[in-house]
């Protein structure tokens, strides 16, 4: 009976919110890495307790993981979502549910040896019908109408960080593939294999403002007159320079504008971005250049209209924020230790001072 109650209790808090009118928490002591939606249901995948499925209309939640024999790995780092097939990308090659069946099956990729099969990016491209693939090594496209995958090689200058693929955001026309030393936009309307479908943008041409050794793109955000760029931090004693980090705002044309700590960033690194109306919302980190790791800065909102950075203090949100995702009604935070429903209409208006436009994308 006791061993009973144990596992009952496990399973309230792991599944069911605490109690709380503007923060509701789940998945305690979970890493969640990545958040997206199939249109009606969200999807987490997590560092070590595998995929979970929420159904938003019943509140019901359903998990893939070794423990339940349902899936053959627990460490995921991406994931994305049609109304047929979830895509979740782990250090071990990319897992593909066929929600028809139910069934996961996983596919390895043979070009680049086992580091190519560290999938850290998926994107689904619902006009194109295709799915994207960032690798450790090379850009994978998998076309769901012919069931072909083909690989491309991204490689600018024989820089090999050009071909390791971080980030990917789909756009109406272009595709973005950020990588550890700069992002590519390609033109959708060409062939990927046309080198002149590409362009490539580092911190040459002042692109970046010319900041840094080079830039590693965590995250990409797209909005209707500019693109964001999240950018990862290292730095040592010997390269205090190499990747600075901030957050980065393109016009899609010349001008760029940076921001950083020195302008209220609570951190030079960005782990992930979202918008909500007339705000960017970026989860941050610092990289300590002498111990070699990260700690996580919290949350800042940023007016899209005057730029103004306003940093996010609550003490219950843990620090390292992995993921953030806007579902249309309530802003998700995957955390290094569960998950966080924000209700809008409450904390956000407290947190920001504003009420108005929160609501809206």
């Amino acid at each position: 009976m006791r061993i009973l109650f144990s596992l009952l209790t496990l399973l309230a808090s792991t599944f069911y919110a605490q109690e709380n009118r503007d923060l509701e928490f789940y998945l305690d002591k979970a890493q969640v890495m990545d958040i997206t939606s199939d249109g009606y249901n969200l999807w987490f995948a997590t560092n070590g307790n595998g995929i979970f499925q929420y159904f938003p209309s019943s509140g019901k939640w359903n998990q893939f993981s070794t423990q339940n024999g349902n899936i053959s790995l627990d460490l995921f780092y991406c994931i994305a979502a049609n109304s047929n097939f979830v895509w979740a990308g782990s250090t071990d090659g990319l897992f593909i549910l066929d929600r028809k069946t139910g069934n996961w099956t996983k596919r390895k990729f043979s070009l680049g040896g086992q580091l190519s099969n560290w999938i850290r990016s998926i994107a689904y491209d619902e006009e194109k019908n295709v799915v994207w693939i960032g690798r450790f090594k090379y850009l994978t496209k998998y076309d769901l109408t012919t069931k072909k995958y083909t690989d491309y090689d991204l490689t600018i200058r024989n820089n090999e960080k050009t071909n390791t693929i971080k980030s990917i955001r789909v756009e109406k026309n272009y595709v973005w593939f950020g990588t550890e030393a700069g992002v590519h936009r390609y033109d959708k309307s060409r062939n990927l294999d046309d080198k002149d479908s590409r362009k490539f943008y580092d911190i040459k041409n002042n692109s970046f403002n010319g900041e840094g050794e080079q830039v590693s793109i965590n995250t990409i955000l797209t909005e209707r007159e500019y693109i964001w760029f999240g950018l990862d931090e290292f730095v040592t004693p010997e390269r205090p320079d190499f990747n600075v980090g901030g957050l980065y705002r393109f016009d899609y044309k010349t001008e760029w504008l940076g921001l950083d700590a020195s302008k209220g960033l609570p951190g030079n690194g960005v782990y992930d971005l979202e918008r909500t109306g007339n705000y960017i919302w970026a989860s941050l980190y610092q990289f300590g250049s002498s111990t070699k790791e990260t700690f996580g800065r919290g949350l800042a909102l940023i007016n899209r209209v005057n730029n103004q950075i306003i940093p996010i203090r609550d003490d219950r949100i843990p620090r390292s924020i992995y993921s953030i995702y806007f579902d249309g009604v309530n802003l998700w935070l995957g955390t290094e230790s569960g998950l966080i429903k924000v209700n809008f209409f409450n904390k956000l208006a407290q947190w920001s001072g504003i009420t108005a436009n929160l609501k809206l994308r």
